[in-house]
């Protein structure tokens, strides 16, 4: 029966809370739990693509064809965390051409948990919400898997996977392979074109480049998990991915490439006593290099032009964590360690001599090392869950020439779940958490000027959130209300040409419902609503604008899925977006028309063995763009106004997927 079954495209999701293996708590108020991630990402390998169309409270920022970005509640950048099995993971580049969630992608992961508010201790930053990513794990069998995908504008992807083992070693392989060209928007114009119709002549691409590929894009993972006595296990993984020569149209710049690399060394250890149930110890690292350069546009044919700004950031950390079963109390302690480089160059492209002294450093290399111990308790009270959390950090930021700065910070929740029966719940959430500036909004410098504000204060998020939960055998419904106060939340000034950043007070509330309905053992329906609004407490200097930056308006996904023979479901799909016209004007957004899209398709299981998809995007060919403008993001403009990036129009794909 269809309600027996994972819908992969269903947006009622099954809800928990993780400590590595150890699962303390089903929850429904913090965190979002998605499987099959892989199956909603059909344009592309890209992870922001497939959550955004997945999660309500999850929007993507279109920075390319791919390497999106996301926002979880109209937060992004250091506001959220991002975590590859404990791995933290950060972009080089300041202008998010190379976002956290761009260094994995959606094939190798098992699932993702997103964390909704500051209910997250165990990650460093987590204050305002966060992505705890899975990847697959090996397995004992032997198993592979053979995914071959072709698109529109010539996308085509190629992907396998190979895991193995025996009860003391297990082993995971994982490739991939992915190329497109530049997409086209429903009017049919180009990544290009669209530069071409609105943008300064030297911003435009070279005629010799105008047409090339939008993206190349490989990736390797491996992991090797021994048993080196019962209950002990030693975990070794590294994902290296390689993309080159990413097209970001609306800004001045494209990436020559992005490689990065992430690795861990995890030593786990189970059921040491009735007591006792796990220790974890886990090594992580993790780095990118990113040159972005104006080597494909037209100002590169003016020497003094010809620029590169060479980012790299590297990070790694320690973590301990134990677990512990006190007769009804779960209750964990860990404690926390790490450091991030970030180191940014000027240099011309074709002689690779550094720019004039004063002019050759972006970010100067920047140290942000952190300190913390955390634990969480859990306990329940016959129908009443209680879970609470508490975090202490310690943070020091270094640079090669400006004055140590120094943070600390209390991070503290609690989420009680009362269940009224068998069928209903509800949850409630009281958070707060806090996060440092990071070097770029502390120390960033173009040119002569330095963006950055070496003076800013860390942000605190306070939090409540608010929901009902009920599933039946024929329906499922969730509602989840939210009310975040930013304290001293980091802002960027349009127009400002040093140290546009500063500290203000801020406001977000909202809400998501998330429900579905099994008609028949072969229909269901899924829907997905998402609203929000953020104001400042007060405008800006010399500005009047209070709205927030950010903020999507309200947005809605349906999909009727027919599940016309075993494993094979046929899905007909709308998303939509009321206007935005709730925008900040005074730091480079504007208005946006609301949109209404349809999406098709069809997964066919020939066998237990092969399956493939077919489907359509965007049918009836619309123009629209999903993100906006903020001065966060240097865009290119015109006439003062930043130019904006549509969506791709229609899209036709296939996938096929071969197993044993």
């Amino acid at each position: 029966m269809l309600r027996k079954k994972i819908i992969p495209l269903s947006l009622v999701l099954i809800t928990s809370l993780y400590s590595q293996d150890v699962v303390l708590q089903e929850l429904g108020v913090e965190s979002t739990v998605i499987t099959e991630v892989a199956q909603n990402a059909e344009v592309s390998a890209d992870l922001a693509q497939a959550l955004s169309t997945t999660v309500p409270s999850i929007d993507m920022n279109r920075r390319s064809g791919i390497a999106n970005d996301i926002f979880i509640r109209g937060q992004k950048r250091d506001n959220i965390s991002v975590e590859v099995d404990g791995t933290k993971v950060y972009g080089a580049c300041p202008n998010r051409m190379d976002p956290p969630v761009s260094h994995i992608l959606a094939n190798q992961i098992e699932s993702v948990e997103v964390i909704e508010g500051p209910y997250d201790v165990e990650t460093y930053g987590t204050m305002s919400g966060g992505l705890k990513i899975k990847t697959k794990k090996p397995t004992k069998e032997l198993h592979g898997e053979l995914n071959l995908g072709m698109g529109s504008w010539g996308y085509k992807k190629v992907g396998a996977t190979m895991s193995g083992g025996n009860d003391k070693v297990r082993m995971l392989v994982s490739a991939s392979y992915e190329n497109s060209g530049q997409y086209e928007d429903g009017d049919g114009n180009t990544i290009a074109d669209q530069i071409d119709e609105k943008a300064m002549i030297g911003n435009r691409y070279k005629s010799q480049d105008h047409d090339m590929d939008a993206y190349t894009k490989k990736s390797i993972m491996t992991k090797m998990f021994i048993e080196l006595v019962e209950n002990q296990e030693l975990r070794v993984s590294y994902t290296g991915n390689r993309s080159d020569d990413i097209l970001y149209g609306n800004t001045s710049m494209d990436a020559l490439y992005d490689d990065s690399n992430i690795y861990s060394v995890e030593y786990n250890i189970d059921n040491i006593s009735d007591l006792y149930k796990n220790i974890n110890l886990q090594y992580y690292a993790s780095d990118v290099k990113h040159p972005m350069s104006t080597k494909f546009r037209n100002a590169s044919n003016t020497p003094a032009k010809d620029i590169t700004n060479e980012l790299t950031t590297d990070m790694q950390g320690l973590k301990l964590k134990s677990t512990f079963d006190l007769s009804d109390y779960k209750f964990l302690i860990g404690l926390d360690g790490s450091e991030r480089k970030w180191d940014g160059k000027y240099y011309n492209t074709t002689t690779g001599a550094a720019l004039p002294t004063g002019n050759s450093k972006s970010i100067d290399n920047a140290k942000t090392k952190n300190g913390a111990i955390f634990t969480k308790l859990n306990k329940d009270f016959g129908a009443l869950n209680i879970n609470i959390g508490a975090r202490y950090d310690d943070t020091k930021i270094t640079h090669a020439t400006m004055d140590r700065k120094d943070y600390s910070a209390i991070s503290a929740n609690i989420v009680t779940t009362y269940n009224i029966n068998n069928d209903n719940k509800v949850f409630l959430g009281l958070g707060s958490a806090s996060r440092v500036p990071d070097a770029r909004e502390l120390y960033f410098t173009k040119g002569v000027n330095m963006i950055g504000s070496p003076n800013l204060k860390q942000t605190t998020n306070n939090e409540v959130d608010l929901g009902y939960e009920v599933n039946s055998e024929d329906f499922t419904f969730k509602i989840k209300t939210f009310y975040s106060k930013l304290d001293d939340y980091i802002y960027i000034q349009k127009g400002v040409a040093k140290n546009a950043f500063e500290n203000i007070d801020a406001y977000i509330y909202g809400g998501e419902i998330s429900a579905s309905y099994f008609a028949t053992d072969d229909i269901s329906l899924d829907t997905g609503i998402s609203y929000k609004r953020g104001k400042k407490d007060e405008a800006m200097a010399n500005q009047s604008d209070k709205d927030l930056a950010d903020i999507a308006p309200l947005r809605a996904n349906v999909a009727l899925n027919y599940e016309y023979a075993n494993n094979s479901i046929a899905t007909l799909e709308m998303q939509a977006s009321d206007r935005w016209d709730k925008f900040d004007e005074d730091n480079g957004e504007q208005e946006l028309a609301g949109w209404a899209v349809m999406n098709m398709k069809v997964k066919h299981a020939l066998d237990k063995h092969a399956e493939f998809t077919i489907g359509i995007n965007n049918v009836l060919d619309k123009t629209y763009a999903v993100s906006n403008t903020y001065a966060d993001l240097t865009l290119i403009s015109s006439g003062g106004e930043a130019i904006l990036l549509n969506e791709p129009g229609r899209y036709f794909y296939t996938n096929l997927t071969f197993k044993f």
